[in-house]
């Protein structure tokens, strides 16, 4: 009898054992939640007026136009690809009449480069084709290192204002967050890496909305003037100007001023593939 007792009860626990499904600890964790959010694209999706995710093409998926490839490749980025630079190497797309407009922006992109060793390192260039800089240029100055990172920001009003920011420090050889913005409201020019404020304030004679002329191209992986044509008639390439050989990922413009909070929150989403 206990023979047979003992047998039913094995054979009632390996019933029960084969209906159990293998414990999951990943379905026990608490959903991710960013400052309110769960995904990168529920930040201000009304205000983002250009996104290009360089998941293997150059389609700013807001516009919906393809950009112009010279030299650059797809490689590994902070989301599935990114755009890998080189010497000598750049896109070229059209910008959207959204960005033309622009009065206030944010412009946030993932970038992980080598300090420049030959020039100054263009990471975006919305170009102006009668001017030296850009209507929006923003690069790494020659002589930055991880100990004194050297970001430059120029933005026309009126003629070229430029916001200076040295002293950034680990910028290089990694991907970094890095996201500019300007609001009108307040003439207030704000720099943030990997979500955190880096620097902030006001430039003289930018002042009130933007209001951007001659509005060329957009170029990735260098400044205006180093493409073969140059972007503006002003200049051709400078020999203290050089290219990006570092990689570009998961590049958003936004109409308006980002909060710091959600700056912050949209480094933390990126950053964990959301």
């Amino acid at each position: 009898m206990k023979t047979k007792y003992f047998l039913l009860i094995a054979i009632v626990g390996l019933g029960l054992s084969s209906c159990q499904k293998k414990f999951d600890p990943t379905s026990y964790a608490p959903p991710l939640n960013i400052g309110g959010y769960t995904s990168a694209k529920q930040i201000a999706p009304s205000n983002l007026v250009a996104y290009w995710a360089f998941d293997g093409s150059l389609i700013d998926s807001v516009s919906n136009v393809t950009g112009t490839n010279t030299g650059t490749s797809f490689a590994g980025g902070i989301k599935r690809q990114s755009l890998q630079g080189a010497l000598n190497s750049y896109v070229v797309t059209q910008s959207s009449a959204k960005v033309k407009n622009l009065q206030s922006f944010t412009l946030t992109e993932w970038v992980n480069t080598p300090p420049p060793s030959t020039g100054i390192l263009g990471l975006f260039s919305l170009s102006n084709t009668n001017q030296f800089w850009g209507n929006l240029e923003v690069f790494i100055e020659n002589g930055s290192s991880n100990e004194n990172g050297k970001l430059r920001i120029h933005i026309n009003k009126n003629g070229d204002k430029t916001y200076s920011l040295d002293n950034v420090a680990n910028l290089f050889n990694k991907w970094i967050a890095l996201a500019v913005s300007y609001d009108a409201a307040t003439n207030m020019v704000k720099v943030y890496v990997n979500g955190s404020r880096v620097g902030s304030g006001t430039v003289t004679g930018l002042t009130g909305p933007l209001s951007w002329t001659d509005t060329g191209n957009i170029v990735f992986g260098t400044v205006q003037f180093q493409t073969n044509p140059s972007q503006t008639s002003s200049t051709g390439a400078q020999g203290w100007a050089s290219f990006l050989t570092g990689r570009i990922d998961e590049v958003r413009i936004y109409d308006k001023a980002l909060s710091d909070a959600d700056i912050g929150s949209l480094a933390k989403l990126e950053g964990r593939g959301k």
